[in-house]
């Protein structure tokens, strides 16, 4: 209807037809010479989305109600032919993925997860690509292309994306310890619009669970164990993601993990066969619903994801959320009134190449069977799966009514004619690169990872004065320390040491993709802690560690005569916070255990409930040497 929008399908050569009736220009995506209701844009969006549903066939509402993963070559192209390349993440997609054409044309999906953390133009080029595709298809439904976070230094397919074309900022973990709600909300509107200028339209994310169990591996993707906290912050994230209301320049989200998906047994991660119970001994499930009630249903958010876990003893029946339509339909829908599209976690009904199925409760069970439990427990949409004609079989046999079908199709079109995708879904290829990662947004990140920072023990070592002499280890950067000191070759030479640690964990491998899951221990082995305690014990010493988890750091502690905690900051970063250009401000999103046994004794469900530990929820210091307000 619109001129941008005339002027995209002219510059892309797109096939479909444009009708001019009134004045006004509109996509004739069905080719049938009419301006059909779903087409027009001044329609209101339940006349467009009861309209395009009806001319829907079951193959088309089938494939509708599945999001899976879709892979580029290196050019932006689909995979539709083998192609040289030698990464991973390439390779994995190749051989593991249907062609794009296979699923789009042939299975008829229409939302797709992306993998792969290319240019910001090559994402846009692909995003064209995938929406061409679209636009030939019978009825010309739009794609909705979604992507797990990538604006921080993780990298794990399974979870997040690094994605160098955008602005870096901290982890959730390092947003939640700045404490501040704006700086939150405007990283949300800053990743917004580099989504959209890439067609990403939908964020898998934000995590909304609370990091009640410290061993689980996918704490640096929450906002801490403390309940009210991580509803502040998931509502900021959300409203600067979405806005006010979910339009044109929204990117929507699928918050996860409903209903909250800490509690891990021993703290083991449900993608594995080990981690398939979430407990609750502290009696405390209402207390993960506090993220959910209080921060993503108050901002809106689009959509929700179930974790795959089974809440043990919570419900009447031990199966996983998916499959709970206690959980599902009883609480979500009905408790909460959601009428937004619940969308699986990824592989719960088909096994791959990649290992079984993720169908934790109902191994017992057919795929087909798993299929119907889930749109019985009041699911819309199967994630990571590509399988629509087991929806196609439950109909025709009469086991779901086409009626039950259509009504989480028209929640997922709705979000579409929302986003507007129907009017336009194409984007400026050229542009992508301008927005995405350009000097202003960049600057924002590096603000936000330096309020991050959490200083955490000072024996008036800090700030360095300028032309301290520095020997560093574990930077990846170290020669920025030049800017303000001198970099050393040696201990010896030094008058003081910096070293950067990482948080321990069990290196495993024996399923797919468990090798990125940092789980298990969270204290140093002897031969790692003999490294870093004899360094530190040469000269005044510097301790950064990245928390990706609560790791235990007693030793370290009383061994250091500095030690910060960062969640994703740069060495450049924590340059100009060691000489004082700038003043750390961070405060703990979690507390720091002093012993395992201590974790061992902790309650799955239960926030700060260590035994003594070494730092409390909250801490943290400022060059003042004051411990920081604990609010």
């Amino acid at each position: 209807m619109s001129t941008k929008a005339e002027n995209n399908y002219a510059r892309l050569g797109t096939e479909a037809p444009v009708l001019s009736f009134e004045g006004f220009q509109f996509r004739d995506l069905n080719k049938n010479g009419l301006l059909d209701v779903y087409e027009d844009a001044r329609a209101s969006i339940d006349d467009r989305v009861n309209d395009l549903v009806s001319k829907m066939t079951l193959e088309e509402k089938a494939g509708t109600m599945y999001i899976t993963m879709i892979g580029m070559t290196p050019d932006g192209e689909p995979i539709d032919k083998p192609f040289f390349t030698s990464n991973a993440i390439d390779i994995m997609m190749a051989l593991m993925m249907p062609s794009s054409s296979e699923m789009l044309v042939n299975r008829k999906i229409n939302n797709f997860n992306i993998l792969q953390g290319y240019s910001a133009n090559i994402l846009a080029r692909n995003s064209n690509h995938l929406q061409k595709i679209g636009e030939r298809s019978r009825l010309g439904i739009p794609i909705t292309i979604a992507t797990d976070p990538r604006h921080d230094k993780e990298n794990n397919p399974g979870t997040a994306l690094y994605t160098p074309s955008f602005s870096q900022w901290p982890s959730s973990l390092g947003l939640a310890a700045t404490r501040d709600t704006l700086l939150v909300r405007e990283f949300g509107n800053i990743a917004r619009q580099e989504y959209l200028a890439t067609g990403i339209r939908l964020a898998l994310h934000p995590m909304a669970d609370l990091a009640t169990e410290p061993r689980w591996g996918r704490i640096s993707g929450t906002f801490g164990e403390d309940a009210e906290l991580s509803a502040a912050m998931t509502k900021a994230y959300v409203l600067g993601f979405q806005g006010d209301s979910l339009g044109s320049t929204s990117v929507a989200c699928m918050t996860k993990h409903f209903s909250g998906g800490g509690p891990q047994a021993k703290g083991e991660d449900a993608h594995f066969p080990y981690g398939k119970e979430q407990v609750y001994p502290g009696n405390n499930f209402d207390y993960h619903l506090i993220p959910f009630e209080k921060g993503a249903f108050k901002a809106k958010t689009a959509q929700i994801m179930p974790y795959y876990g089974i809440p043990m003893d919570q419900t009447d029946e031990n199966v996983a959320f998916a499959f709970n339509k206690t959980i599902i339909t009883k609480m979500l829908r009905e408790k909460y009134r959601f009428d937004g599209v619940i969308c699986t976690d990824w592989q719960i009904i088909s096994g791959n190449q990649a290992g079984e199925a993720r169908a934790w409760g109902v191994e017992n069970l057919s795929p087909l069977e798993r299929t119907k439990k889930v749109i019985e427990a009041g699911c819309d949409q199967f994630g990571g799966e590509d399988n629509p004609e087991l929806i196609i079989e439950l109909v025709k046999t009469g086991a779901v009514t086409e009626a039950r079908i259509d009504e989480s199709v028209k929640r997922i079109m709705r979000d579409k004619f929302r986003l507007g995708l129907f009017d336009d879904p194409y984007v400026n290829e050229t542009e992508a690169s301008k927005i995405a990662g350009n000097k202003a947004f960049r600057e924002m990140g590096k603000a936000a990872q330096s309020k991050s920072v959490v200083l955490l023990k000072n024996d008036a070592l800090l700030p360095l004065k300028k032309g301290t002499k520095i020997y560093a280890h574990g930077m990846t950067n170290s020669e920025v320390l030049n800017t303000y000191g001198e970099l050393v070759d040696s201990p010896g030479e030094a008058d003081v040491i910096l070293t950067r640690i990482q948080t321990p964990f069990d290196d495993r491998d024996d399923y797919f993709l468990e090798k990125y899951f940092h789980q298990g221990r969270l204290y140093y082995s002897d031969d790692e802690k003999k490294e870093i305690m004899d360094l530190i014990s040469q000269k005044p010493s510097i301790v950064v560690v990245n928390l990706e988890r609560p790791a235990i750091l007693t030793e370290i502690a009383k061994g250091s005569g500095a030690l910060m905690a960062d969640f994703g900051a740069t060495d450049e970063v924590l340059n100009e916070l060691i000489f004082g250009i700038r003043n750390p401000s961070g405060k703990l999103p979690f507390e720091l255990p002093s012993s395992w046994k201590a974790v061992e004794n902790q309650l799955e469900d239960v926030p700060y409930d260590s035994e003594n530990p070494l730092y409390e929820f909250g801490y943290g210091l400022s060059y003042k040497n004051k411990v920081l307000s604990m609010n």
